[in-house]
């Protein structure tokens, strides 16, 4: 690939990642346990469609097909998503969906901020808008998940419950692929070698807080980035797309 065609692919994942968790994100509104916490993942899901908007007009302008950041979120086929396979997780219950925030923060952050440095200049603006903004997520999500994991019995027991099953996807984050690699080698993004350490520090010195334990050895499920999604990601691009689908160009 070429410089933009390369760029054009970060911004596809880094879009996709914030497009799919901000529709998960989104389904919470009026489900909340809390009116608090109804209100704060609302507004966390309203960030991370403004980023997604961001990250897919950029995209659009560099692979310069006609295309702007609605066509990309609502006329892709399902194989065309970047996204990782932890951010089309279900939402499950009020700690997995936690769980599936924390993992996925705490590799957003640091991710933008070494995306300030990119050869992009597009990029590099893009992260320098949303680094106060998953700031505070990671900050929300973080606080969340030590005040439940080390809470009463069955509020650790859930958060752990949900790391168990979540941790295996985590691993897709820092795992690079060839395009991983063609994306640091033309200094575009960060190498996720040096990710990897990152955020091994920062979820280790969480759940030891929380009182919370990775699994040992679990196998990466791993994906997302090539194309390959679970029938989730499906049903929820179902709903999503639907209205563009059936009635194309259509305005209100």
């Amino acid at each position: 690939m070429n410089a933009d065609a390369l760029a054009a692919e970060l911004c596809l994942r880094m879009g996709d990642n914030a497009l799919i968790l901000g529709q998960r994100v989104s389904a919470w509104c009026g489900h909340a346990p809390v009116l608090e916490e109804d209100i704060a993942l609302a507004n966390v899901a309203l960030d991370l469609i403004g980023q997604t908007k961001l990250w897919l007009a950029r995209a659009a302008d560099l692979r310069g097909a006609g295309e702007d950041a609605d066509a990309l979120a609502f006329r892709r086929d399902v194989r065309a998503f970047r996204n990782c396979l932890l951010v089309e997780r279900p939402n499950g219950d009020f700690g997995a969906t936690l769980m599936r925030q924390y993992l996925y923060d705490a590799f957003h952050l640091p991710m933008l901020q070494a995306l300030k440095a990119s050869t992009d200049d597009g990029v590099a603006s893009i992260a320098t808008k949303a680094e106060k903004e998953a700031a505070y997520h990671l900050d929300r999500s973080r606080d969340l998940v030590v005040r439940l994991g080390d809470g009463t019995q069955e509020s650790h027991d859930r958060m752990q419950a949900a790391l168990d099953d979540l941790w295996p996807f985590a691993g897709e984050l820092t795992r690079a692929d060839e395009t991983d690699a063609a994306l640091a080698a033309a200094g575009l993004a960060p190498a996720l070698d040096d990710m990897a350490k990152t955020y091994a520090a920062e979820t280790a010195a969480t759940f030891r807080e929380a009182t919370l334990t990775a699994p040992v050895d679990a196998p990466v499920r791993a994906g997302g980035k090539g194309g390959l999604h679970s029938e989730d990601l499906g049903f929820l691009l179902a709903e999503m797309q639907f209205l563009q689908r059936a009635y194309p160009d259509a305005t209100w």
